[in-house]
């Protein structure tokens, strides 16, 4: 039986908006511990389209210092790019010391559209995952401390969410190819993520499944997890405490168990 995406903490609008303000001061005091301890954070954010990255970055970044706060959505890649080492072009927006880096979509594209939409051969698919694991590992053994969230929705909520985009002339902006065959290719990234999840995480960069079929939710405990994730002197615990049936730690068992959507 499939968790219930529960949201009783937060369920009414006033609610949720103090929630998230409650939320947004602590990640103004994780940034302050950031900056004075020379932390580096790269938080990546991956998912089928429309499951709602740009929302939950949107508020977690919304009162931080733009200055210390970086996000990164990569575009196509170039001629040029094609013919650098894969992981090259992200290399270049790593974070630095007292920075927080934000991927919409990373390297994992790879995985996932890149491998669906066949923008990559298998044996560029097959490098990529012999290599991004000891590349993480690299980062993390330099001192940055990476998150990994996979954004998971159903279906049918997706379908919900494109009819809504191509309707929506403040949305239209999104729409794309790989949008337009996200529905028609649902069994393939399914198989994608699925191999992506299963050969991917590890303990030293665990993927981390959020149920996104709830966007006000998703945003709020997202921002709960990484407050959880993080040390910081200063945090409340209590407001640091994600709800585990929205966010958890990815395991074969949650594929099985359809915790994770088909």
């Amino acid at each position: 039986m499939k968790p219930q995406q529960g949201n009783n903490r937060d369920s009414t609008p006033r609610s949720y908006k103090e929630a998230l303000k409650g939320l947004q001061i602590e990640l103004v005091k994780l940034q302050r511990h950031l900056i004075k301890n020379n932390l580096q954070i790269l938080i990546l954010f991956e998912g089928r389209d429309t499951a709602g990255k740009d929302g939950v970055i949107k508020r977690i970044t919304q009162h931080l210092s733009p200055r210390d706060t970086r996000v990164v959505a990569l575009g196509k890649p170039s001629e040029r790019d094609k013919q650098l080492w894969y992981f090259q072009r992200y290399a270049a927006h790593l974070p630095s010391k007292r920075e927080m880096v934000l991927l919409n979509r990373s390297w994992y594209n790879r995985a996932g559209v890149e491998l669906v939409m066949g923008y990559c051969s298998k044996a560029e698919y097959e490098s990529f995952m012999r290599s991004v694991l000891p590349f993480e590992h690299l980062l993390v053994e330099s001192g940055t401390q990476i998150l990994k969230y996979y954004l998971d929705i159903s279906k049918e909520e997706q379908r919900d969410r494109l009819k809504d985009r191509r309707s929506n002339p403040l949305k239209m902006w999104k729409t794309s190819p790989v949008d337009r065959a996200a529905q028609r290719k649902w069994n393939e990234y399914s198989e994608a993520r699925d191999l992506m999840l299963d050969r991917t995480h590890n303990e030293v960069t665990p993927w981390y499944i959020v149920k996104a079929n709830n966007k006000k939710a998703a945003r709020l405990n997202v921002i709960r997890h990484i407050m959880s994730s993080v040390e910081c002197p200063d945090k409340d615990d209590h407001k640091a405490t994600p709800e585990s049936e929205i966010v958890f730690t990815y395991s074969k068992e949650a594929l099985k168990s359809g915790a994770i959507e088909p």
